[in-house]
């Protein structure tokens, strides 16, 4: 696993259809990537490849061997969001009560608001340096 909304299948990152989820540095990303091993772990993921990202990665739907959605799995966990601009909203009725506000980052990206993650790299940027860990 890369995250918890992209996985490797046969040395291809894939990235899950319709969802999107914290990135590792940011609040919930690390619970996010290890909810997303947990549910794949000792299970062949079928995946089903819908397009290709602006960042060259595959895009598919994933499916565990008894046919969950892997997007459905990670939004009902509430660690990740419907992105209804790839999804169409397939994944909306999924979210639990409250998961836009948890995952507000994420929620920033959708809405094209990239300063909010500016401004939160800036922060943790500080914080290391503040601790003495280095940029």
């Amino acid at each position: 696993m890369v995250d918890g909304d992209t996985l490797v299948i046969q040395k291809t990152q894939i990235r899950l259809f319709g969802v999107d989820a914290p990135e590792l540095n940011h609040p919930f990303g690390k619970q996010a990537k290890w909810a997303l091993v947990s549910l794949c772990k000792g299970h062949i993921v079928r995946a089903e490849i819908a397009a290709q990202d602006d960042h060259g990665r595959t895009v598919a739907r994933c499916f565990l061997p008894d046919g969950r959605d892997l997007s459905a799995e990670m939004t009902k966990l509430g660690l990740a969001i419907d992105w209804p601009k790839f999804s169409g909203g397939a994944y909306r009725a999924h979210e639990i009560p409250g998961v836009r506000k948890k995952l507000w980052l994420a929620t920033a990206r959708q809405k094209g608001h990239m300063h909010v993650w500016e401004q939160f790299e800036r922060r943790e940027a500080a914080k290391r340096r503040t601790n003495g860990q280095g940029s």
